[in-house]
């Protein structure tokens, strides 16, 4: 199997499917709510952040859906996101091996605290 993109899935990719998990997001929207999330600690640059949507939804991973609408001008320019079903198994799936490695890491000492 090649490899692709999205094998291992990227930072930028998982926080991308993260933001998107709750609520359908415009390209800036997605940016700000990955900021928040991280606690100010990811901020995705126009580069990375529309590569990585691309590179998701050329994986059938998020869509574009058709704009919302709105009271504000200049909005129905954006365009809007959604995860998919098999976005969400992904970030499932990434989910689940970064808490394998927290709980190896815990076992060997590595990390303490109140992580997962």
């Amino acid at each position: 199997m090649p490899k692709t993109k999205l094998t291992p899935l990227p930072q930028a990719a998982f926080q991308i499917l993260l933001a998107l998990a709750g609520e359908d997001l415009h390209g800036y929207g997605i940016m700000l709510r990955v900021l928040d999330q991280s606690e100010g600690k990811i901020k995705l640059g126009p580069g990375t952040l529309y590569s990585s949507i691309q590179s998701l939804a050329e994986g059938g991973l998020i869509e574009e859906i058709e704009a919302k609408k709105s009271s504000y001008s200049g909005d129905e320019r954006r365009k809007y996101y959604r995860l998919t079903s098999q976005g969400r198994s992904l970030a499932r799936e990434e989910a689940q091996r970064l808490a394998e490695l927290l709980k190896t890491a815990r076992k060997y000492n590595i990390l303490r605290g109140d992580y997962v």
